[in-house]
């Protein structure tokens, strides 16, 4: 099987491969030069993953290794219980969602899900859900509030199913409809991107009263590649547009847009996804507590206020 690596990645790739090569002739004296190639990967490491630029990140939010929802789903949750349907078409797949504890608590998990191999994929239509799929989503997201349950979401999508029979079938106004209900909700709902945040495809299960954002995550209006064709109607301007879209996690923290980035182990989250899994636990499990402090009456004025404030600026 080919090795999946990015293409800045390929120098690191090459050192580590070349230790291991090394590791391999055992009693050959081979410890000194060993110890000294993993200090310079360390450092290489160190440099390449400290100065990323936007489009680099693009990359480790796609990467094919990286952690997926199902598995933050099943490394930090336990009894799982996935739900289906949106009980007025069908059940779609890209949406996996169900009750789960989290820290001995019940709460009600909602992620997307993109798929491993090619059959996976096309189950989980490459993590692009229909219309069905986000209202299932609604669908659960009252169910834990009329249970009074809190809610958190896992966002990987490079954006709904842009589709003919996803139109037909209402695409645009499930994205609405959940985005006016979600405005509303009393419960805590925090919000987690892992990898790619892909416009109202995202958004639509992202109202939350906290949004965390995986380190090398990305959050934006549309993919560089498509806002690259629709300003310059050149796609090799992506490096330029995924630097004009401000769509990194510190781009985002500034603007106010997220609450928090969750630090990745070097190299990004499909370099050590236990770890990975773990900070994303860690942050849950802090915000959470904090939001169950604040009073529930008040959870959906607070909402709206942070959203309200999103893309304002003064003269």
């Amino acid at each position: 099987m080919e090795d999946k690596y990015l293409e800045f990645e390929k120098p690191i790739v090459d050192l580590e491969r070349k230790i291991d090569d090394l590791k391999s002739f055992e009693g050959v004296g081979l410890s000194d030069e060993i110890q000294q190639l993993e200090k310079k990967l360390k450092k290489l490491k160190k440099e390449t993953f400290s100065n990323l630029s936007p489009m680099q990140r693009v990359h480790l939010a796609r990467h094919p290794l990286r952690p997926y929802a199902q598995d933050y789903i099943d490394g930090i949750f336990t009894n799982f219980i996935e739900l289906h349907g949106d009980r007025l078409f069908g059940d779609d797949r890209a949406i996996v969602a169900g009750w789960a504890l989290f820290e001995g608590e019940p709460v009600m998990v909602i992620g997307q899900q993109k798929g491993r191999d090619t059959r996976d994929k096309l189950l989980r239509n490459f993590g692009m859900p229909h219309p069905e799929g986000y209202r299932k989503a609604l669908r659960l997201m009252k169910m834990a509030q009329k249970f009074r349950k809190p809610i958190i979401t896992i966002l990987d999508t490079t954006g709904a199913y842009p589709g003919i029979e996803a139109e037909e079938r209402g695409q645009a106004e499930a994205i609405a409809r959940n985005l006016r209900e979600m405005s509303t909700i009393d419960v805590p709902f925090i919000v987690v991107i892992i990898g790619e945040g892909g416009s109202g495809g995202a958004l639509a299960l992202g109202m939350g009263d906290r949004i965390l954002m995986l380190e090398n995550s990305v959050y934006s209006v549309c993919s560089p590649e498509a806002c690259a064709s629709i300003l310059w109607k050149d796609n090799a301007k992506k490096e330029l547009a995924a630097s004009a879209l401000k769509l990194t996690s510190g781009d985002l923290l500034n603007q106010g847009v997220i609450d928090e980035i969750i630090p990745e182990p070097r190299g990004g989250a499909h370099a050590n996804p236990a770890d990975a899994i773990e900070r994303v636990r860690a942050s849950l499990s802090k915000h959470l507590g904090e939001l169950k402090k604040i009073p529930s009456e008040k959870l959906p004025d607070l909402k709206l206020e942070r959203f309200s404030k999103i893309g304002t600026f003064l003269e």
